[in-house]
């Protein structure tokens, strides 16, 4: 039975955040098609890591944390990431995780021990940052993170769901954008439901 490794970092809960609700949306996906399989979850938010240390960067991998989350890095046959922007970036708890978890000589190095692993990354966001945009250029999200798995972990299959303008309907001087992040949250939660039939089928043992 496969497994799905989810990590959520929104400081929302589920209902007031767009990256919790699109994750749920893969994440139950997934789980109809393996209802037996294995789902590693952690909250970064709810519960998060601590920043790394200098003693705890030289432990390396003989630090029990660092061990415990690059073995569930290690297990996972698909990767599921909250990635929302904050400042540009993505949250401080979720950089905490990277952190801890790039563990040299197992994780990084010469022979990444999750190379190849699916990654799939919620980057729900507050406006847009799309090409043509005034803020065109200040997305360091998908940037960031396709360079890092793809330069340290060896995963090139990180696909990107962004949904965007998610403060219109907070925000008065947005209300224009409204009818467009409606079309984002429900194309988001689309392309939720259609990357994880496809990743679950890869994992869909056939008859004979």
């Amino acid at each position: 039975m496969p497994t799905l490794l989810h990590l959520d970092s929104s400081i929302w809960p589920s209902g007031t955040s767009m990256s919790r609700d699109v994750m749920a949306t893969f994440r139950g996906e997934w789980e109809a098609r393996h209802p037996h399989g294995t789902v590693i979850y952690r909250d970064l938010a709810g519960e998060p890591l601590p920043h790394l240390t200098g003693d705890v960067f030289t432990a390396g991998n003989e630090d029990p944390l660092r061990a415990t989350l690059a073995s569930e890095l290690e297990q996972a046959d698909v990767v599921l990431i909250a990635a929302p922007m904050y400042n540009l970036t993505v949250p401080s708890t979720l950089k905490a995780w990277i952190d801890q978890v790039m563990v040299q000589g197992r994780v990084i190095g010469e022979q990444p021990s999750a190379a190849g692993t699916p990654v799939v990354v919620v980057s729900s966001r507050g406006s847009s940052y799309r090409p043509g945009t005034p803020r065109d250029g200040w997305d360091f999200v998908v940037p960031y993170l396709t360079t890092l798995f793809a330069g340290y972990f060896g995963i090139t299959e990180v696909e990107f769901i962004v949904p965007e303008l998610t403060s219109a309907p907070k925000r008065a001087s947005r209300s224009e954008h409204i009818r467009l992040y409606e079309a984002s949250r429900r194309q988001a939660h689309e392309d939720a439901v259609t990357k994880a039939k496809e990743l679950a089928a890869r994992f869909t043992k056939r008859p004979g």
